[in-house]
């Protein structure tokens, strides 16, 4: 007699636990579909991010540059140089190949982070450039929008999800040549006409792609810059505007501007899927950036691994890592032979690869690629080919769904753990419901592991299980107090199905 059997006899003196305990064998027997969507959104996404293929930065693509501006750092300067339009479209056309797309999938990567800007929707939203820096160029980038919709459906062929990242907003969200501009200066809360531009953009990028399945979220902006007050109100609204276009649903992702331990809890306490982003880097600032691969690795293990994954459950397991390198201060590693270099830099790599998999729902390597030159910190394929990245990311091969007698047994053993702990520390509201939480976790996990794309992950674990226990909860009645056994249940069903099916 397995577990829920016994279950149901033991509560079968009554007629409501009666109905109970056959309500939750057939909730366990008659798993609901998942939609397509499903697994490309939930999953934990192992990824890496396209820069600088439309959302131009010279220190990855020089060659669109020649012919910027002055002082020839953004897409505005190169806009307004000459023969800005075909030097946009011919390199929107070149630098990403089908070639990288075959080297993505094959090396175990499941998703990409794609930065657009406001001004590349001009020709489908002509509105969006209205009081804009990028008005005057609106020619310039009428071809854009159509090879991101090309860009987005290749992506989609691969089995590849898509992460669209609005990395410009109108007036600049941060200081920096990648929002699109060189003043240097954040410029979106300066004037109404920025936040309609980026209002307007957001809406439409939202409606256009929450119902294409391979679409995995959007990123309402990127890196925003720090201590701006007005930005949480900025996101709420937006966040509200869309989920009442969409519904609740569609992945709305959030740069963290920095400020992790505000925003972590902040994201655990909204309603629908949302998602902060937070990226990593010691190479730039900061007392990190001082130290060589073997201390900033150590350090990443202590105190800050402790704190990162603190945020990670504020925000309720919905916490990714949208840009991370190899890199490290050239000052510091820059006079090493190359072997003890390489070293180094494979050492933090590892460190960063053990803490996003242990606490994150997932993460995007800056960048694929760049156009000149060989950079093993900031280049995937020089990474990987130097073996400082891991050839293949994914996940190992799965064994297919075992025996049915491996599941009871687990879950016997789950469940014999659990009860015996709460029945010497006080009891708890209502062990019964362990059973059903872990049933349902090991069968979510084994149709994520046995997708059609190749096994993935559950990423998003307690976001899925709330809307499972949902479910549960509308086929019996509310957990309440005990929706946390539920859910400790649904954790360890996953936990045990990927530890028993995978290689």
């Amino acid at each position: 007699m397995g577990i829920l059997d016994k279950l149901k006899d033991k509560m079968s003196t009554s007629s409501s636990s009666t109905h109970n305990a056959q309500s939750v064998m057939s909730s366990s027997q008659h798993t609901p579909r998942l939609g397509p969507e499903s697994i490309f959104r939930y999953r934990k996404q192992l990824g890496v991010n396209l820069g600088s293929w439309f959302v131009l930065e010279k220190w990855i693509t020089p060659g669109p540059f020649r012919n910027a501006a002055s002082p020839g750092e953004s897409d505005l300067d190169i806009a307004k140089g000459q023969e800005a339009k075909e030097i946009f479209e011919r390199h929107w056309d070149e630098f990403i190949t089908e070639d990288d797309w075959k080297w993505i999938k094959e090396h175990g990567f499941n998703s990409v982070r794609l930065p657009i800007a406001y001004y590349h929707l001009c020709s489908v939203l002509p509105d969006v450039l209205k009081d804009t820096d990028f008005e005057p160029h609106r020619n310039v980038f009428e071809g854009a929008w159509q090879r991101i919709q090309r860009a987005i459906e290749t992506a989609g062929s691969h089995g590849l999800g898509v992460l669209v990242d609005l990395h410009a907003a109108a007036g600049a969200q941060n200081a920096d040549d990648h929002s699109g501009t060189s003043f240097h200066k954040p410029r979106l809360f300066d004037k109404k006409a920025n936040i309609r531009s980026t209002n307007l953009a957001l809406t439409f990028l939202a409606s256009q792609f929450a119902a294409v399945p391979h679409v995995i979220g959007l990123e309402l902006l990127n890196e925003p810059a720090r201590g701006e007050n007005r930005l949480q109100g900025f996101y709420e609204e937006t966040i509200r505007d869309i989920q009442k276009t969409i519904g609740p649903d569609f992945p709305i992702y959030v740069h963290d501007s920095w400020d992790t331990p505000h925003y972590a809890p902040w994201t655990g306490d909204r309603q629908g899927f949302v998602v902060l982003d937070h990226h990593l880097y010691r190479c730039f600032a900061g007392p990190d950036s001082q130290f060589d691969g073997d201390t900033t690795a150590r350090n990443l293990h202590g105190d800050f691994a402790n704190q990162f994954d603190g945020w990670y459950k504020q925000a309720k397991g919905n916490l990714v890592v949208g840009e991370w390198s190899g890199a490290l201060k050239w000052d510091v590693i820059g006079h090493l032979p190359d072997q003890e270099r390489d070293r180094h830099q494979r050492v933090w790599v590892q460190a960063q690869l053990e803490l996003y998999k242990r606490s994150s729902a997932g993460w995007w390597f800056w960048c694929l690629k760049k156009s000149e030159g060989w950079d093993s910190s900031w280049s995937a394929k020089d990474e990987v080919q130097a073996e400082i990245m891991p050839r293949y990311i994914g996940l190992g091969r799965f064994k297919g769904p075992p025996p049915g007698h491996v599941k009871d047994q687990q879950l016997q053993d789950a469940h014999n753990s659990h009860t015996s702990y709460w029945q010497a520390n006080g009891g708890s509201p209502n062990p019964a419901v362990f059973a059903p939480g872990f049933s349902q976790g090991w069968d979510d996990a084994l149709l994520f592991l046995g997708a059609q794309d190749g096994p993935s992950e559950m990423g998003f674990v307690s976001q899925w299980a709330g809307r499972r226990k949902q479910e549960y909860e509308s086929q019996h009645e509310a957990l309440g107090k005990a929706a946390w056994e539920w859910e400790h249940g649904f954790n360890q069903g996953v936990q045990a199905a990927k530890a028993v099916c995978l290689e």
